[in-house]
């Protein structure tokens, strides 16, 4: 689900938009700014291993009263998404697949964000983006760079939960050294095994899983880390001119996700202290995990959409950092030829070449 907020600017009374550059907001008709803060939030609607069971406590909060007046709720017919807007938006369109939403009524119900991370990067900066990502990767058929356009772009907050915990893990392993020589008729291996043990207490502070399913995880996945140390507590004003996404994974679903990368960090950080093998297996691992919470915050994602030749392709910016992902077409006619000059013998380097056409 998206919304999209719209609030009134108190001087002249049209629609301020929040400034990435200077992170207030900013009436595009008399340029007046205004401090997130002075904003009233009442005027915000004008617009083998185990882990043990944890018991996760929250740290939301419903919206307050009137704060959702004014927000509809749109259904998308062909992903299924729903979509909360201001009232006042006429139509809009799925963040996510691109077809038109239709009215369905009154917006009501969800947890309110406790946290959100505000954009950094405006639909400038993600235009360029794109260009300079088309732009420097190798193998793009040059027709694709000269003739695809941007169909839709969009800033939309992606819905996180934030678990934090301490924990009390004991990990088992087995370490392998290796030991090699040959004498005149043989090569000999030695294989000497170690059991290896670890236990001791971590703390994790707000490990994320996407709340989303119509984001796609792979690009979610593709543009993170975000920087939790610039979250700032929510307000409805951080939200203006773009489109926030709400949570259609709950809590309780998202819980297993964070048990497990919970577990496979306490995993990754003991096995980090085991030194001086050639390789080590986990074989087992219990966890206990005490005095978790969780909260919800929104992550900015600004979401690009190019067609070219019949087919639709997806980019995602990291709406804090610029990171910028997405796939683009292959060049075949160039990679047939390349394979062409391999098997009449160009020999290493034309092989050498086509490998690194998978590293692009």
């Amino acid at each position: 689900m998206a919304t999209l907020m719209e609030q009134k600017c108190p001087c002249c009374g049209g629609a301020v938009r929040f400034d990435t550059g200077s992170q207030k907001l900013k009436c595009p008709y008399c340029d007046t700014e205004f401090d997130i803060e002075a904003m009233p939030q009442g005027m915000d609607n004008a617009g083998g291993s185990t882990v043990e069971q944890i018991e996760w406590n929250s740290d939301n909060n419903e919206w307050a009263a009137g704060e959702t007046d004014g927000m509809k709720v749109y259904g998308c017919n062909s992903c299924g998404g729903e979509i909360v807007a201001d009232e006042t938006t006429g139509a809009s369109s799925c963040p996510y697949c691109g077809n038109p939403v239709v009215m369905k009524g009154q917006f009501e119900g969800a947890l309110r964000p406790n946290l959100v991370i505000p954009f950094k990067y405006d639909k400038k900066a993600a235009k360029e983006a794109l260009k300079k990502h088309i732009a420097t990767k190798k193998f793009v058929p040059k027709a694709f760079k000269d003739e695809n356009h941007l169909d839709e772009i969009k800033g939309v907050y992606v819905p996180h939960w934030l678990f934090t915990c301490d924990a009390f893990a004991e990990i088992r392993s087995v370490a392998e050294k290796l030991r090699r020589w040959e004498d005149k008729n043989y090569r000999y291996t030695e294989v000497s095994e170690f059991d290896v043990f670890r236990s001791g207490n971590l703390s994790f502070d707000n490990v994320p899983v996407d709340g989303s399913t119509k984001m796609p995880d792979d690009l979610m996945e593709a543009i993170e880390p975000f920087n939790i140390n610039d979250a700032v507590d929510f307000n409805t004003a951080y939200l203006a001119g773009y489109l926030a996404d709400k949570y259609d994974v709950g809590v309780e679903e998202s819980m297993n996700r964070a048990n497990e990368r919970i577990r496979q960090s306490a995993i990754d950080a003991f096995e980090e202290t085991v030194v001086g093998y050639d390789s080590i297996t986990t074989t087992g691992a219990n966890m206990t995990v005490m005095n978790g919470t969780y909260k919800y915050a929104l992550y900015p994602v600004w979401i690009l959409k190019t067609s070219w030749n019949g087919k639709d392709y997806i980019f995602a910016m990291n709406g804090q950092t610029g990171k910028f992902v997405g796939d683009i077409p292959t060049d075949t006619a160039l990679i047939k030829k390349l394979g062409l000059l391999i098997g009449t013998g160009v020999g290493a380097a034309a092989y050498g070449l086509l490998w690194l056409i998978s590293l692009f």
